[in-house]
C-alpha cells in the first residue's frame, strides 16, 4: 500500500473550526439558548482519532528491578566500589552481564541475602571480641614506589612476607558492635586500597580478613563473623572480575556475555594469572582457599573448564580443615560460588556435602568436646551453630534436584543413626511436595533421633513448615497430627511450644473440621494461660488467629468454635488486642459473598479513597494506595481504582516537575510503575486488566519509563488471546468481540508513537500484536478481524509520514528515529501488502447468497480507507479501489445515497491542490441502480 502524503499542521489549519465572536455584555446562565449557527469548512477526510501515546524498550524486565535503575542494592554496592568502570558502556554491559548471571538460577532459589541478615541477628555474643590490629593499620600506610618493574614486584613480594610472618598482635576486649564497626572499617578500607590502585595492599586486608575464620574463641558469634568477612571477600572478588574485564575492552567495546577464552586478549590472561599466582603463595590453607574461592570466576578468562576443574580441587582442600565448623562454613562459601558462577556443576557440590558426611563424627570427638567445655557451650548450642551452612549446602544441592536425591539423603541420615541436626537441614531444603509425600518416613525417623543434641519439637515444628506448603497423603493426615501434637503438648517451655503449634495450627485448620480445631486452641490456652505466658508470644498468637480466619470462611462457623473467643481473650494488651480485631473485621469485609453487599461496599471504599490526600507528601499517598491495596485485595472495583489514583499520582508528579524529573522523582514515578505491574494481573475482568495495562503504560511513558511502558504493552499484547467469546456484562453474557475491537482501536493509536528498539527489529510490537490477531479464533459470522486489519492500515499508513500528527513529550518515536528512511518504509509496505492480502481473503470467502451484505459494507468500508490513507497516484492502488467500489455495488447491497454522497465528496476533492487524480477515478467509479 503506498501512503498519501500528509501534511498535519496545514491540514489542522484548513479543516478546523471557524471561531465566531460572542458578546458577552447579554449573557446570562438563566437566559433563553439561542442558537447560532458558525460556518464551517467541510472536512476531507475522517481525522484520526488522537490518544496519549507509547514507548520502546529493549526488552521486557520485572519493573520492579528497575525502581533501583536496574540494579539491585548490592549491584549498586559494588558499583560505587569500583573505580575501573570510567564509561557509560562499561557501565551498562556490567548491568546487563550481572543481570544474566542471577538468571543462572532461577527466582525460586533463595539468595543467600535474604538469609544474612537472618543470620545476623540470631548469632550473636556478649563475650568480648579480639581483631589482629595489624590489619587495622592498613588504611594508613602508604604504598611502596619501586622504579622499576622487577623492584615493584619485588617490594610486593616482600609486603606480602611481612604481613604473614609479622607480629600478630590482637586488639582485645572489643564488644560486638566494636567489632562489627571494625570489619565495615575494613571494607571500606578495601575499596579505598582499590580504588588508589594500591591492588596489593588490598589482597593483605582480605588475606588476614579470611585469617580470622579460623578463629572460634567465642563460637556462639562464628556464624556472624563469617558473614560479614564474607562479605569482603565477595567485595574482592568483584573488583578483580571487574578489573581483569575492563581489560578485555577492545575500542570500547566489551566481551560479549557468553564470552570464550579465546577472546580474551594475553595482557588480560596475564592479569588473571599473576592474581591465582599470588593468592597460590599464600602459606596458609584457610586464606589461601577463601580468596581463590572469591575470585573462582576469574577462571572463565583462562580455561572453559577452569571453574570445573577448580571446584573439586578447592573442595578436596577443606578436608585439611581440622575444625569441623571452620570446615562446613568453608563448604558453605565453595557452594555460594559455585552456585553463582557454574550452577550446573552439581557433582562438585555433592561431594562437598558428602565429605561433610565422612567428618561429621568429628562434631562428638574429644578436640571439640574439650573446647567446648572451656567456652562453656552445651551441645544442643554449638550443633545450632551449624545449621546457616548445612541448610545452605543441602539448599544447593536440592535446587531442582529429582526425587530420587532425597531417598538418597535420607539412606546417609539413617545410616548416621538419624542425626536431628542433619534430618533438621533435609526437611528445610528439599522441596515440600517431596517431604509431605515421606511425611510417615520422616516421622519415624524423628522418632529415632538422640533428643540431646538437637530437640525433637523442632524437627516436628521443620516438617509442620513443609506440610503447611504441600498436602501429605490423605489416609496419613491424621496419624501426622497425633504423632506431632503427642510431641508438642509435651514441651514445658513455653517458647517452644507456641513456636511449633503455631505452625502446626495451619495443617490442622488445611485438613480438619472445626473440632480439631477447637482442641487445639483448647491446648495452647492451657499452656500460655499459666504465669501469663501470652504476654511474650502475641506473634504467634497474632498468627494463629490469622491462619484459623484464612481457612474458615463462614464466620458463623468461626464463632461456634467454642475456644475462639477464650482465645481472644489472651490478648490483654490494647494496641495488640486492637490490630488483632482489626484483622478479624478485614477478613470478614472480604469473606464477602453477595455481589451487590461487594459493589456497595466497593463504592463506599472508592469514595473515601478519593477523598484521601497528604497535599505534595506524594510518598506518604503512594504509601496510603500500598497499604489499601493489603487491606481491600478482594475487592475488585477498589483495585481497579487504586490502579487509577497511582497513575494519577504519577502524572501529578510530572505535572509538578513539569515534565523534568529528577533521579529522586524518577525513582518515585518507577515506584508507581511498579504498583500498577504488580497489581493489574490480581483483576479477574479480562477487559479491565487490558485496559489498565494500556492506559498505564501510557502514564509510564509519558513519564519517560520506556522500559516499564514497553512491559505494560508486551502484556497487553500477552493477553488478547485469553479474550473469551462472551462476557458477562453486569450479569448478563454478552460478545466480547465489539469491546476487543474497541480496545485494539485505542492500542493502534498508542502504538504510533512506540519507537523500535534496535534489538527487536521495526516495529516489535505491531508485528507482535497482528500475529496475536492472526491466531485468535474468531466468530464465523463476525468481520470484525477485517475491520482491525483496516484500522491496522490506518496505523501504518500514519507511520510512513515524515511527522506523525502526535508525540509524547521527550519521546522520540520512529519519524525521528528513523527520518524518513527508505528501509523502513519498505518494511512497512510489507506489512501493508500483508494485511490488504488478508482483507482480500476474506472479502472472497463472503461470495455466498447469505453473505453478500456483509461483503458489500466490508468492500465501501475498505474503499473509504483506501480513500482516505492511499496514495491513489499509484496504478495498481487506483484500480484496487475501482475494484472495491463496483464489488460494493454489485449485488446491489449498496446504499445509493452513501454511495452519491461518496461520489460527490471525490469530485470536490479533485479540485484542490495536488488532488486532480481524484478526477480520473470519479470518471471510473459508476453509479448503479439497485434494479
Amino acid at each position: 500500500m503506498h501512503a498519501r502524503s500528509r501534511n498535519y499542521v496545514s491540514e489542522s489549519e484548513v479543516y478546523k473550526l471557524e471561531s465566531v465572536p460572542l458578546d458577552f455584555g447579554d449573557y446570562h446562565p438563566l437566559k433563553p439558548i439561542t442558537v447560532t449557527e458558525s460556518k464551517t469548512k467541510k472536512m476531507s477526510r475522517k481525522g484520526s482519532t488522537s490518544s496519549t501515546s507509547s514507548s520502546s524498550s529493549s526488552s521486557m524486565m520485572d519493573p520492579l528491578s528497575s525502581v533501583l535503575d536496574g540494579t539491585d542494592p548490592l549491584s549498586l554496592f559494588a558499583a560505587a566500589a569500583d573505580p575501573v568502570t570510567t564509561t557509560s558502556t562499561m557501565d551498562s554491559t556490567r548491568k546487563k552481564r550481572d543481570k544474566d548471571d542471577s538468571s543462572a538460577v532461577g527466582s525460586d532459589f533463595e539468595p543467600w541475602s535474604s538469609k544474612r541478615s537472618e543470620i545476623l541477628a540470631r548469632y550473636t555474643t556478649t563475650e568480648k571480641l579480639s581483631i589482629n590490629s595489624n590489619i587495622l593499620s592498613f588504611a594508613g600506610k602508604a604504598a611502596t614506589p619501586g622504579s622499576a618493574v622487577s623492584e615493584k614486584v619485588r617490594t610486593r613480594l616482600e609486603e606480602l612476607d611481612d604481613l604473614e610472618e609479622g607480629s600478630q598482635k590482637e586488639l582485645l576486649n572489643l564488644t560486638q558492635q566494636d567489632y562489627m564497626n571494625r570489619i565495615e572499617e575494613l571494607n571500606q578500607s578495601l575499596k579505598d586500597a582499590w580504588s588508589s590502585d594500591q591492588k596489593v595492599k588490598a589482597l593483605k586486608i582480605v588475606i588476614q580478613c579470611s585469617k580470622l575464620l579460623s578463629d572460634t574463641t567465642v563460637i556462639q558469634f562464628y556464624p556472624s563473623k563469617f558473614v560479614l568477612i564474607t562479605d569482603i571477600l565477595d567485595t574482592f572478588g568483584k573488583l578483580v572480575y571487574e578489573r581483569i574485564l575492563s581489560m578485555c575492552m577492545d575500542n570500547r567495546a566489551s566481551l560479549p556475555d557468553n564470552f570464550s577464552p579465546e577472546s580474551v586478549n594475553d595482557t588480560a590472561k596475564e592479569t588473571c594469572l599473576n592474581w591465582f599466582f599470588k593468592i597460590a603463595s599464600i602459606r596458609e590453607l584457610i586464606p589461601r582457599l577463601y580468596v581463590e574461592a572469591a575470585i573462582l570466576k576469574c577462571n572463565k578468562f583462562l580455561s572453559k573448564m577452569g571453574i570445573s576443574e577448580c571446584l573439586p580441587r578447592l573442595t578436596s582442600m577443606i578436608r585439611g580443615i581440622g575444625d569441623p565448623l571452620v570446615a562446613v562454613y568453608a563448604r558453605a562459601y565453595l557452594c555460594r560460588v559455585g552456585m553463582e558462577v557454574a550452577p550446573q556443576l552439581k557433582e562438585s557440590l555433592n561431594k562437598n556435602f558428602f565429605d561433610f558426611l565422612l567428618t561429621f563424627k568429628q562434631i562428638h570427638g574429644d578436640t571439640v568436646q574439650n573446647q567446648l567445655v572451656a567456652q562453656c557451650v552445651e551441645i544442643p548450642l554449638y550443633l545450632t551453630l551449624y545449621s546457616p551452612a548445612i541448610d545452605w549446602i543441602l539448599q544447593c544441592i536440592a535446587y531442582r534436584a529429582p526425587e530420587v536425591l532425597l531417598t538418597e539423603m535420607m539412606e546417609r541420615c539413617k545410616k548416621l543413626g538419624n542425626n536431628a541436626l542433619l534430618l533438621n537441614s533435609v526437611m528445610s531444603a528439599f522441596r515440600a511436595e517431596f517431604i509431605a509425600a515421606r511425611s510417615m518416613d520422616f516421622i519415624g525417623m524423628i522418632k529415632e533421633c538422640d533428643e540431646s543434641g538437637f530437640p525433637k519439637h523442632l524437627l516436628f515444628r521443620s516438617l509442620g513448615l513443609n506440610l503447611a506448603l504441600a498436602d501429605p497423603p490423605e489416609n496419613d493426615r491424621l496419624q501426622i497430627l497425633n504423632e506431632a501434637w503427642k510431641v508438642i503438648t509435651k514441651l514445658k517451655n513455653p517458647q517452644d511450644y507456641i513456636n511449633c503449634a503455631e505452625v502446626w495450627v495451619e495443617y490442622t485448620c488445611r485438613h480438619f473440621t472445626k473440632r480439631e480445631v477447637n482442641t487445639v486452641l483448647a491446648d495452647v490456652i492451657k499452656h500460655m494461660t499459666p504465669d501469663r505466658a501470652f504476654e511474650d508470644a502475641y506473634p504467634q498468637l497474632q498468627s494463629i488467629i490469622q491462619k484459623v480466619i484464612t481457612y474458615i470462611h463462614d464466620f458463623s462457623l468461626l464463632f461456634s468454635v467454642e475456644k475462639f473467643l477464650p482465645f481472644l481473650d489472651m490478648f490483654q494488651k490494647e494496641c495488640v488486642r486492637v490490630e488483632v480485631c482489626k484483622c478479624i473485621m478485614e477478613a470478614f469485609i472480604n469473606a464477602l459473598t453477595l455481589e451487590d453487599e461487594k459493589r456497595m461496599l466497593a463504592a463506599l471504599i472508592n469514595g473515601f479513597i478519593k477523598m484521601v490526600s497528604f497535599g505534595r507528601d506524594f510518598e506518604q499517598q503512594l504509601s496510603f494506595y500500598v497499604e489499601a491495596r493489603s487491606m481491600f485485595c478482594n475487592l475488585e472495583p477498589v483495585l481497579v481504582q487504586l490502579i487509577h489514583s497511582v497513575n494519577q499520582l504519577a502524572m501529578e508528579t510530572r505535572k509538578v516537575m513539569k515534565g523534568n524529573h529528577s533521579r529522586k522523582t524518577a525513582a518515585f514515578v518507577r515506584a508507581c510503575v511498579a504498583f500498577c505491574f504488580i497489581t493489574i494481573p490480581s483483576l479477574s475482568s479480562i477487559f479491565a486488566r487490558l485496559n489498565l495495562y494500556l492506559h498505564s503504560g501510557q502514564v509510564a511513558l509519558a513519564n519517560q519509563c520506556l522500559s516499564q511502558a514497553d512491559a505494560f504493552f508486551k502484556a497487553a499484547v500477552s493477553l488478547v488471546p485469553e479474550v473469551p467469546k462472551m462476557i458477562n456484562i453486569d450479569g448478563k453474557m454478552r460478545p466480547s468481540d465489539s469491546f476487543l475491537l474497541e480496545f485494539l482501536c485505542n492500542f493502534f493509536s498508542t502504538l504510533l508513537v512506540v519507537p523500535d528498539h534496535p534489538e527487536q527489529g521495526v516495529l516489535f510490537l505491531v508485528r507482535g500484536l497482528l500475529n496475536v490477531i492472526q491466531d485468535y479464533t474468531w466468530e464465523d459470522n463476525s468481520d470484525d478481524k477485517i475491520r482491525i486489519y483496516t484500522n491496522v492500515l490506518h496505523l501504518l499508513s500514519a507511520m510512513t509520514q515524515e511527522t506523525y500528527i502526535y508525540h509524547v513529550d521527550k519521546v522520540d518515536s520512529n519519524d525521528t528515529l528513523y527520518g524518513g528512511d527508505s528501509k523502513f518504509l519498505a518494511e512497512i509496505n510489507k506489512l501493508c501488502e500483508t494485511v490488504i492480502a488478508q482483507i482480500l481473503d476474506h472479502l472472497k470467502t463472503l461470495g455466498k447468497e447469505e453473505t453478500l451484505k456483509r461483503q458489500s459494507q466490508l468492500a465501501l468500508y475498505f474503499f473509504n480507507t483506501i480513500l482516505a490513507h492511499g496514495d491513489l497516484r499509484n496504478n495498481k492502488l487506483n484500480q484496487l479501489s475501482v475494484n472495491l467500489w463496483n464489488l460494493a455495488q454489485k449485488h446491489g447491497f449498496a446504499d445509493t445515497k452513501t454511495m452519491v454522497k461518496t461520489l460527490e465528496y471525490i469530485k470536490r476533492r479533485s479540485k484542490q491542490p495536488e488532488m486532480s487524480h481524484f478526477t480520473d477515478l470519479a470518471l471510473r467509479l459508476p453509479l448503479q441502480s439497485r434494479t
